[in-house]
């Protein structure tokens, strides 16, 4: 984990606190004139370690800021903030907003001449990062003010984030002679994992789309390549399934299956295979290859056969990703020794976001918002086992101990639709990888195996819609090149076989009497003590094991609809109920209560505990915003105070 930003550091900025402001002349529309206006400037070397790995090598004095020399600069308190501000943010919008600074204060200088970086480029980073800054209390830094010290494409700017994107555009063709359908059965680094991502979508184009859901604590971007009918949108009862690979960045035969899975899955499109076409045309899915890409390099700098058993297993921070999520498991607990009160989508304790909360743990939990997920999967190494929740002992001092959720039955389904078809788990050999797991069909609750808290699969039941199964790949984390294709053999039938999974149960729309959808309401299971929510267009997707169930469809203001279905063993396709609900009289409402009602300490999202969450990505940081003692400044405020009798105003909100 590391240490909060060097004291040393925050006293110099706090000592070096300047003036905002426009130092020389403003034009008529109030922007600053000032070297970069000029016809020709004095090109010298960039020395600035802060600013090493910009684009360019060259800069120039005097800044827009009036620094005159590196150590001017160096000694700024905008150059000091920049050092600091992803320890600050926690990693949010880094290094790109080190790299826009970097851009104003030490500007580019080419052949005796000044370029500036992009106005448009700036604007969309404070969009992005605004919110970061929010959640601390910190005014958006003067000097990256976007109408001052920008410029637009007619002026001829640059892109001062072109270097995160190095490498990763170039086209990588297939070997000579092959047909663009092969797939390279070989370890991919970030640029080439990326490249083939890209690479398949564009291929795909109708049914693939890539897009980012954050970044690592180094900058890397956490990539996903989306397959469905209509890239980009959820549709009506279409379910939503995710499948996570390289959490632990040492673990690294989840990542490959998922770059070779995008790419059979576009392939066999193309050839016209039916099963996959029905597939994509019923389904909507998100690969996530590598949520841990800084952890992927370390291991991958000692390679296949080298790597230590724990080498890159935590990101950049030292985090173990699957112990950084909220432990809800606790608090499920003590919510189910109740009655009468709810004990799903527990919301999130307020005093999680005082501790150390990875940039990728935050992009996942942020990802969990924009999409209603069904199902989920995460892939790891280490034994060869499918494991399911709850991966946390009911009783915490117990190491194993089986703790079912309610939805134990579905859950068992879900882990042996993998393991069921998967080759290496169903050999009798005890002797083999994952042979002490053969007597359970290799596969196991999660805490009856070893228990932990902060799992991400225990936080994906509590806190949404989806159940997330941990799939253990192998006993060989780092697995040599040789090794690759067997492995995809292996674990090619049973990933479809588990996404196949999302259609078994009931689907349907929650619609008040004149058609129009009911979000947020809840649809209830008699024996199973799990509500699920309806999406914002009224859809829901409810996983059921065969049988008969009692389905209760409720939402505040209206009166609940009861149904009974029933769901053949065989069936593989979701049964469609839909429930029509009708407004309640004057009466009083009678719901069971929430966890806000428990007493639990627990906050809810601004939205409600189960209504819309707030503008995406602010929550995440929200309860970092603890006023100090007296209650007017925000928590980082007393480090400058408490160094120097400077005050950087500038960075205050008020």
């Amino acid at each position: 984990m590391l240490p909060p930003p060097p004291l040393m550091l925050l006293a110099a900025l706090a000592a070096a606190a300047s003036r905002p402001g426009c130092p020389l002349a403003r034009g008529p529309a109030g922007e600053c004139h000032g070297p970069w206006a000029a016809d020709s400037a004095t090109c010298v070397d960039m020395q600035l370690q802060t600013c090493s790995d910009v684009a360019y090598n060259q800069t120039t004095f005097p800044t827009l800021l009036e620094h005159r020399s590196r150590e001017a600069v160096e000694s700024s308190s905008e150059y000091i903030l920049l050092s600091v501000l992803h320890h600050l943010l926690e990693g949010q919008c880094n290094p790109d907003l080190r790299l826009l600074g970097c851009a104003v204060l030490a500007p580019r200088c080419e052949g005796g001449r000044v370029r500036r970086p992009c106005r448009h480029v700036c604007d969309g980073l404070r969009e992005a990062c605004q919110p970061a800054f929010d959640a601390i209390d910190m005014a958006w830094p003067y000097f990256l003010d976007c109408g001052r010290y920008f410029a637009s494409v007619e002026q001829g700017c640059y892109d001062p984030l072109e270097k995160l994107r190095e490498g990763l555009d170039v086209e990588e063709a297939p070997p000579s002679g092959l047909p663009p359908t092969f797939i390279r059965f070989a370890h991919h680094s970030y640029a080439q994992m990326v490249r083939v991502l890209k690479r398949t979508a564009a291929r795909c184009p109708h049914v693939a789309k890539t897009y980012s859901i954050g970044r690592s604590f180094n900058g890397k971007e956490l990539l996903v390549i989306e397959f469905s009918a209509r890239p980009g949108q959820h549709e009506l009862m279409e379910p939503e399934v995710k499948l996570i690979g390289n959490i632990h960045g040492n673990e690294v035969a989840g990542r490959e299956m998922l770059i070779y899975l995008a790419q059979y899955l576009c392939s066999e499109y193309l050839l016209g295979s039916p099963r996959i076409q029905r597939l994509l045309n019923t389904t909507r899915i998100h690969l996530l290859p590598s949520m841990n890409p800084d952890g992927y390099e370390v291991a991958a700098a000692e390679g296949a056969g080298y790597n230590g058993w724990t080498s890159g297993r935590q990101n950049a921070q030292n985090l173990d990703l699957n112990r950084n999520f909220p432990d809800l498991t606790s608090e499920y607990y003590r919510l189910a020794e109740s009655r009468g009160v709810r004990s799903d989508h527990i919301p999130i304790p307020q005093h999680y976001w005082w501790g150390k909360v990875a940039p990728e743990t935050k992009a996942i939990m942020k990802w969990m918002r924009t999409a209603p997920f069904v199902l989920s999967a995460s892939l790891h190494g280490g034994d060869l086992v499918v494991s399911y929740p709850f991966d946390f002992s009911k009783h915490p001092q117990e190491e194993k101990m089986f703790s079912p959720t309610p939805d134990e039955k579905m859950f068992k389904l879900l882990a042996r639709a993998y393991a069921d078809v998967h080759p290496m788990m169903m050999d009798r050999s005890e002797n083999r990888c994952g042979g002490n797991f053969l007597k359970r069909g290799s596969i196991i609750n999660g805490a009856d195996w070893y228990s932990f808290t902060g799992g991400m699969s225990d936080f994906n039941y509590l806190h949404s819609n989806c159940f997330e199964i941990t799939v253990e790949l192998g006993c060989v984390k780092f697995p040599p090149e040789e090794a690759l294709y067997t492995l995809w053999q292996h674990n090619k039938e049973p990933l479809l076989n588990f996404v196949e999974m999302v259609h078994r149960g009931i689907k349907g729309v929650v619609m008040d009497k004149f058609g129009k959808p009911v979000k947020n309401a809840r649809i209830l299971v008699k024996g199973i003590r799990h509500d699920i929510t309806t999406a914002p267009d009224g859809d829901y997707w409810r996983l059921l094991p065969p049988g008969s169930h009692i389905v209760i469809a409720q939402a505040p203001g209206y009166s609940k609809v009861i149904k009974k279905v029933t769901i053949p063993a065989r069936m593989r396709r979701a049964g469609r109920v839909d429930f029509i609900l009708q407004p309640l009289g004057a009466g009083p409402k009678k719901f069971l209560l929430g966890p806000r009602r428990s007493g639990s300490g627990l906050q809810d999202p601004p939205g409600g505990a189960y209504g819309e969450p707030e503008e995406l990505g602010q929550e995440p940081l929200e309860g970092r915003r603890q006023p100090s003692a007296g209650g007017s400044k925000p928590w980082w405020w007393s480090y400058f105070t408490s160094l120097s009798h400077h005050k950087p105003r500038w960075l205050l909100r008020y």
